[in-house]
């Protein structure tokens, strides 16, 4: 008989279930788990038989209200075999009563619903090789200069909880670069792009309307030269798509953002890039 057991991952092991999202074709961030880490320490479970990894999933919890679960990931060769079922629930039982986000594969849909998530709308990633910009508008300032608690503030209107030791974590990140735009003393559109495996994510990208979207985008793209980029969208904001496609980006693939439970009134309209498909 194996020896199977679920623990939670130090740290400095959250490193592979990244290699492992990797392999699965998702791209993570090269500095994605240090960042991830900062939010619920707990929150990441590996599953092991005979002290080899068999599995991962995380669902780190955001205060007391909000969890977001990701990194949902079997090892090929043990599939089918109810380890993931295990470790699934071991997830779900850490985030408590707290409401639940994820942004699965459509595929999965199904299995999801079974769980209790219920479809809320679908994110497309968008990808593609874009020249460098044009020099960005003089309005046009670092992230790292704007009052965190601005940012903080204003990332409450997009995200269902506060998240500021993450947003310290994402913004000040090596490799990671933020653009802001601030009028009337507050952020009316700001971005960060990371280095991946493979080219640049954008991300979160928040902003009032589509021109200011367009101005800190271009801000990005124009800090790391242009190159390949990906540009993750809510499906249901028909501007962040346009945006996406006046750029030259074609979807990549798509998930389903999924729900157990109700969430607080988001402006999904300023959102014209996702965060993360792992952490929300």
């Amino acid at each position: 008989m194996s020896d199977f057991s679920i623990r939670s991952m130090r740290a400095d092991e959250i490193r592979l279930a990244v290699d492992w999202a990797a392999a699965e074709g998702w791209n993570p961030g090269l500095a994605d788990d240090a960042c991830f880490a900062s939010v619920d320490p707990d929150g990441f479970f590996i599953a092991e038989i005979d002290g080899l990894p068999a599995a991962t999933v995380s669902c780190v919890n955001y205060g007391a209200s909000f969890s977001f679960l990701g990194f949902y990931i079997v090892r090929a060769d043990l599939r089918g075999h109810g380890y993931g079922l295990r470790i699934w629930n071991a997830a779900i039982a850490h985030a408590g009563p707290r409401v639940i986000g994820l942004d699965g594969v459509t595929a999965q849909q199904e299995n999801y619903r079974k769980s209790g998530f219920q479809l809320a709308y679908a994110n497309v990633r968008y990808g593609g090789t874009v020249a460098t910009p044009a020099a960005p508008r003089a309005e046009i300032i670092a992230l790292s200069d704007v009052p965190i608690a601005a940012v903080e503030a204003d990332d409450a209107t997009v995200f269902p909880a506060r998240r500021p030791a993450f947003l310290r974590a994402w913004i000040g990140a090596p490799g990671h670069v933020g653009c802001a735009v601030v009028r009337d003393g507050r952020p009316a559109g700001w971005g960060v792009i990371r280095p991946c495996r493979k080219g640049f994510k954008i991300g979160p990208l928040v902003a009032d309307d589509r021109a200011t979207a367009e101005a800190v985008l271009s801000a990005l793209l124009a800090r790391v030269g242009g190159g390949e980029i990906f540009l993750d969208v809510p499906g249901i904001n028909r501007e962040a798509v346009a945006l996406a496609q006046d750029f030259g980006l074609a979807p990549v693939f798509e998930t389903a953002r999924m729900y157990t439970g109700a969430i607080p009134p988001l402006r999904l309209e300023r959102v014209f890039g996702v965060t993360s498909f792992e952490l929300g």
